[in-house]
């Protein structure tokens, strides 16, 4: 398997732009967001993150 570069940092200028998209439209949703998830404990981020991670291989993986 050989990495493409390309694909690497256009995957990268995706996910900047997509990250970006709630902070342009509604930026008092984020802050919402934000000071909700600063409240919850690290069990629960850390599964949030796992279940987000799990759902991104799945969704490379069927995209590939």
């Amino acid at each position: 398997m050989t990495v493409v570069w390309t694909d690497l940092l256009a995957a990268l200028a995706l996910v900047l732009v997509i990250e970006g998209i709630i902070p342009f439209i509604n930026p008092q949703s984020l802050r919402r967001m934000l000071e909700t998830a600063a409240q919850l404990d690290d069990r629960t981020l850390r599964i949030a993150g796992l279940a987000s991670m799990i759902l991104g291989v799945i969704l490379l993986a069927v995209v590939r």
